[in-house]
């Protein structure tokens, strides 16, 4: 998952370090890191996310997701798909548009200094 800049920075302002949640690719995103295929942030023992209330942006808009060349569309595999309405697919659709442009242009700078 891709994260913004405000994503990094709550995380480590919630005493997170950088460096065990994040890396970035060669396009200059940031992107949440994995452990066996999960969240580093999911508590397998639990069942939960550690960071619910910091949670990334991604995962606060979830379960809309953007598919390149489709556009926005409620992500199949999620037990909860049938809770998103037409008017919330909308809304969170115009928050992914944005969302998307703020990454790109974080990743854009990123580049720019390397």
């Amino acid at each position: 998952m891709l994260l913004s800049n405000a994503d990094v920075g709550r995380l480590v302002r919630a005493g997170h370090r950088r460096q065990e949640f994040v890396f970035y690719d060669k396009h200059g995103y940031a992107n949440l890191r994995n452990n066996r295929g999960f969240c580093v942030f999911y508590d397998s023992m639990k069942s939960r996310c550690r960071v619910y209330e910091k949670r990334p942006s991604g995962c606060r808009i979830y379960p809309v997701i953007y598919i390149e060349q489709e556009g926005t569309t409620v992500d199949d595999l999620c037990p909860a798909k049938d809770t998103i309405s037409e008017k919330e697919l909308k809304r969170r659709s115009r928050k992914i548009k944005k969302l998307l442009q703020e990454m790109e242009n974080e990743a854009t700078q990123r580049k720019s200094f390397t």
